[in-house]
Formats: structure tokens, sequence, C-alpha cells
């Protein structure tokens, strides 16, 4: 197999592996074994755990990216609508049967505070999400305090329906997000 395969397969088992039992729950020897790799051709791709935690959160940014600006994208060309389809792509995720929140949020939680590396690329990922939605919010034609409102709004739900076990927590924010917006038009 070629590196870049083995390294696709690590990721793999990486992502799914941090998701859903913790980064820091996670060994180098279980993930081995859950990867089908050597530890001697794991370390060769990635020589430190924190080499593979960075690598799974740039691949899960930009699956959130693909997916996010694709529901957007599906809502047409309707400046509002494009705004809410960011709660219907969460309300879509939040169903997911392996939904354990938000990747980024999680990773911080655990490593934030000790990983500067990785508290950066939380902290981008999240200015990146904020930046989309603040084009967003122009493209409406509305006050560019409401791309932080919606943003934080946006966050609150995936963290609420993380630990609620709750999908319908998005249609909420799609709710107050409308209010929002119709608030932000009309002012």
């Amino acid at each position: 197999m070629t590196d870049d395969t083995v390294r696709e397969q690590i990721l793999a088992a990486a992502d799914e592996l941090y998701y859903r039992k913790g980064y820091a729950a996670v060994g180098m020897d279980e993930l081995r074994a859950a990867a089908g790799v050597s530890l001697r051709r794991l370390y060769a791709l990635f020589p430190s755990k924190t080499d593979i935690v960075t690598a799974v959160l740039a691949r899960k940014h930009r699956e959130w990216e693909s997916g996010l600006m694709g529901a957007v994208a599906d809502a047409g060309a309707d400046p509002r609508e494009r705004l809410l389809a960011v709660y219907g792509y969460l309300e879509d995720w939040f169903c997911t049967d392996d939904f354990r929140g938000c990747a980024f949020i999680n990773a911080f939680g655990e490593l934030g505070g000790t990983n500067p590396e990785v508290a950066e690329i939380v902290r981008d990922h999240k200015a990146s999400f904020q930046a989309y939605m603040a084009d967003l919010v122009v493209a409406a034609g509305a006050p560019a305090s409401l791309a932080a409102q919606l943003s934080i709004l946006a966050e609150g739900a995936q963290s609420t329906a993380a630990i609620a076990a709750d999908p319908q927590v998005a249609v909420q924010a799609r709710n107050a997000a409308e209010v929002l917006i119709d608030a932000a038009v009309a002012a």
C-alpha cells in the first residue's frame, strides 16, 4: 500500500475513534489496531499524536465546509433561505446516529488548554465559520452584527444537541434565527 493509502486509513480510523471515544482516551496502539497498520508505519507517517489530531481536524474542517456550503447552495438564491439553510444542515447532522457534538469543541475541551496547536486550529475553524456567516449576512443586506449572533446560535445548538441528545435543538435554533434575521432586515 502507498503512504497516501495508509495515511487515509489511519486518518479514517483516528477520526472515528476520536469522535466516538475522545482524543485523550485513544492511544496509539488502539489506533494502530483499528487502522490495521504497524506501529512503526503509524509513527513513520505521524511522528506524534498531535500530528494525527491536527490532520484529523483538518479533514473535519474540509468536511464541515463542504457540507455546509453544499446545504447553503442547495437552498437557492434567496439570502434569507441561505442563512436558514445553516440550521437545516445542523438538523441533518444532529439526526445522524453517530452525532457526538462538534469535533472542534470536543478537541478544545480535551486538549485546548494543554496543546496550543490544537487550540489554534479550533480557533481558526470557528473564525472561518463566522467569516462565512458574515458573507451570508452581507448578501442578505443585514447589519454585520447579525453574523456573530447567528454564529453563536449555531455553536450553542451544537453543544446543546450533543449534551441533550436532542436533534430538535436545530429546529429551535432555526426558529430563533428567523426572529433575528427578520428583526435585523427590518431595522
